[in-house]
């Protein structure tokens, strides 16, 4: 028997509202008879905006609190950016939809700088990401590089403040809030490889949850997922999280994925790319191809540093 209600779980922060109101959106196009809540929570990532979060845990405070509301029934469903999930989930919960992807690239925001290259040398570049760091480092290393977190109005009124000289941020969010506005520079994949998932809303459920499973179900969207599956598949074979720079980015290209991996140390010195192709029916297997090939570049030397 269908559900008549559903619960889903968010972040608080504007982005993460957005983000859930537009799938209660797009699930009520499909079931209108349907009546479905949404819970904001406040997680450990949020309370803990002064530290890195490489120094404090990683991905997994984003979503920990949302995990613990589909545990106890709170929710049904938990909405997350999917570059925001870690690679292994718990026991018992499964990512059920990879929404279709929006725009998958970083973009230079700043007041006074069209570009990277019209930066000052030593000028305050605001970033939360190891990722971001060590690729824009690579580009430019007289570049000084400063923790930043927070939701997305937070960290634009410091650069609005003239804490920073740029600041970096995904693209996707900033179009979401009807920001685009301040995007000043997409950086290409050949600047800064996104992280994987990128750009993509991922809903996470209760593994023995069909019912919810069913109805959500057509919010997948299959290339998205096949080339997601391919980015987490390479990242869960290095052990990536925040605390180590890695990138993961898959296009589908009529049946085959190509994806594009990056393992960087954290100054930006040692950077290894590679790229791995294959069919779009086993994406699992591209992702962990392409681990293996970073590894024999000598990612394992930066990944154990």
């Amino acid at each position: 028997m269908k559900k008549k209600n559903l619960v889903i779980a968010t972040r608080k922060s504007p982005l993460a509202l957005w983000q859930a109101n537009w799938v209660k959106i797009e699930l009520l196009k499909r079931h209108p008879r349907l009546t479905i809540d949404i819970v904001g929570l406040t997680t450990q990532a949020d309370n803990r905006l002064v530290e890195p979060l490489y120094h404090i845990g990683g991905k997994g405070l984003f979503v920990k609190e949302l995990e613990e509301a589909l545990f106890d029934g709170r929710a049904d469903m938990a909405v997350h950016s999917a570059k925001d999930v870690p690679m292994e989930l718990p026991k018992g919960l499964r990512l059920a939809v990879l929404c279709k992807r929006d725009e998958a690239r970083d973009a230079l925001v700043s007041n006074q700088y069209a570009s990277l290259k019209d930066l000052p040398k030593q000028a305050k570049i605001g970033t939360s990401s190891l990722r971001r760091q060590s690729q824009l480092l690579s580009l430019r290393p007289d570049l000084n590089m400063v923790p930043l977190r927070g939701n997305v109005n937070t960290r634009l009124a410091k650069l609005d403040n003239q804490e920073f000289a740029a600041i970096i941020l995904a693209a996707a969010g900033l179009k979401r809030l009807n920001m685009a506005e301040r995007i000043r520079r997409f950086l290409s994949m050949k600047e800064i490889i996104p992280a994987a998932g990128q750009g993509v809303l991922a809903i996470e459920t209760r593994d023995p949850d069909t019912d919810t499973q069913a109805m959500i179900a057509p919010l997948h969207h299959e290339a998205t997922g096949m080339c997601v599956t391919a980015e987490r598949a390479m990242c869960r074979r290095l052990g990536g999280g925040c605390q180590v720079p890695i990138a993961a980015y898959a296009e589908k290209k009529q049946n085959q994925i190509y994806l594009h991996g990056l393992v960087a140390n954290r100054s930006g010195t040692r950077v290894l790319r590679a790229v791995e192709t294959g069919s779009s029916k086993h994406p699992e297997q591209i992702g962990a191809r392409l681990a293996e090939v970073l590894l024999r570049l000598g990612a394992e030397h930066i990944l154990h540093d």
